[in-house]
């Protein structure tokens, strides 16, 4: 293995780790701001050991081992303090030893009771806090539990790198400010903070399906899933959670399709079905009917449904667009922001035809013109309408603010497919 490849698997691996690590130490000491410091002064004596000493056989108990070492140093240093010195004495104690490189597990942990068991997942209700506003509850948690970076944070919320930093320090003052306890969620905080989870888990998902770094993190994706699993276990009776993990399922059962050989994105419409995942399709199309069923639909619920119609069709052809349209349009009653309409004009392209749609997407150019899908879809309906000058410009502009490499590639092949050969 090469030092490239050696330094981006460490890298790979501590990203990947970050959440757990940060949701443990979180668990044992019960202070959000101990756990994030500790977990990332694990992860640079990790960057700097691992190339020199290898990687072990178990990073994840290393870094675990390791942050809960920096914690207690952290809470030493703290002791001064007054609002830390109880915790500090508390961790300090024999409950909290480490010792031969094993974290002993502490009984008397308060974080132990409540009706959230996994850690990961009781981290993402604990940091949607209430006192927090949604977008910066949800950037803060993303940050702590998928290990994004401030840019990806950014582009999943369509708001400039500055804006979203601006952000995450605001909630992170304001809970030390204003002591915002890190408390164990308990049955009655469930449903207050349920939509700040589904939102955590869906854009955490989303960078995982279509990453804006240069690698796919199909670790990522599988936690997220799993974390979604256990949402709906928890909260069997409320719809939305299996309206989500519907829509993963069915968004997951297209990733063997999703790339070429070279990297380079495959629309839909141009993807190799027979590699679609059947097993994982079926259960998506179980879980929509299920939510059906309970005929409470909502933003997830329905995002799932048009993914079925889509996932239903043999071939592109196939597709029930009509259906489609009318899935948005019941989606636009719960969620009209401007990429449910951007999404919403390309169906109406394919029953209407381009011009339609055309008109549809020219009018969210003000709110749309640094998203690369927007610069994408205009691109597009101006190809289909022979519109070849402005078409390329849009797709200079749509590689211009697209992050993903692989869609670039994508967006870079159709634009030059437009361009005379030899100009």
């Amino acid at each position: 293995m090469s030092t490239a490849q050696l330094d981006e698997r460490i890298e790979r691996i501590v990203r990947d780790e970050f959440g757990r690590v940060v949701a443990a130490l979180a668990r044992r000491f019960g202070d959000l701001d101990v756990a994030e410091e500790a977990g990332q002064e694990a992860l640079v004596s990790a960057m700097e050991r691992w190339p020199t000493d290898g990687i072990p056989p178990n990073p994840g108990a290393w870094l675990t081992t390791t942050a809960t070492r920096k914690a207690i140093d952290v809470l030493r240093r703290e002791q001064h303090r007054g609002a830390k010195q109880q915790a500090a004495q508390a961790m300090l104690s024999p409950t909290a030893r480490v010792t031969a490189g094993v974290v002993d597990e502490r009984p008397d942990a308060p974080a132990g009771d409540g009706p959230v068991a996994d850690d990961r997942l009781r981290l993402i209700f604990t940091c949607c806090h209430p006192a927090l506003a949604e977008p910066a509850r949800v950037a803060l948690t993303l940050r702590l539990l998928g290990g994004l970076t401030v840019p990806e944070i950014a582009a999943a919320f369509l708001v400039p790198e500055r804006t979203m930093a601006q952000r995450i320090t605001r909630a992170k003052r304001k809970i030390a400010e204003a002591r915002i306890p890190f408390r164990v969620p308990q049955a009655s905080d469930l449903s207050e903070r349920l939509a700040g989870v589904l939102t955590v888990l869906f854009l955490g998902y989303n960078e995982a399906y279509l990453p804006h770094g240069p690698e796919q993190r199909i670790d990522l994706a599988a936690e997220v899933i799993r974390l979604s699993r256990q949402l709906v276990e928890l909260l069997p009776d409320e719809p939305e959670p299996r309206g989500l993990l519907a829509l993963l399922l069915l968004s997951e059962a297209r990733r063997p399709a999703r790339f070429a050989v070279d990297g380079t994105l495959v629309r839909l419409d141009e993807q190799d079905r027979t590699r679609w995942n059947a097993e994982l399709i079926a259960q998506g199309h179980a879980l929509v009917r299920r939510c059906l069923e309970q005929n409470r639909p909502g933003r997830y619920q329905l995002l799932a449904a048009i993914n079925a119609v889509h996932t239903d069709a043999a071939t592109a052809a196939d597709t029930d667009w009509r259906q489609i349209v009318t899935l948005y349009d019941q989606l636009l009653t719960r969620l009209d922001t401007p990429v449910v309409r951007l999404n919403r004009a390309v169906a109406v392209a394919e029953i209407a035809g381009p011009l339609p749609a055309l008109e549809l997407v020219d009018a969210l150019a003000d709110r749309l013109d640094g998203y690369h899908a927007f610069h994408a879809t205009r691109a597009d309906l101006l190809r289909r309408l022979g519109r070849t000058a402005p078409a390329v410009k849009e797709y200079d502009r749509a590689i211009e603010t697209a992050d993903n490499a692989g869609e670039r590639a994508y967006l870079t092949r159709l634009r030059d497919s437009l361009r005379p050969r030899g100009g």
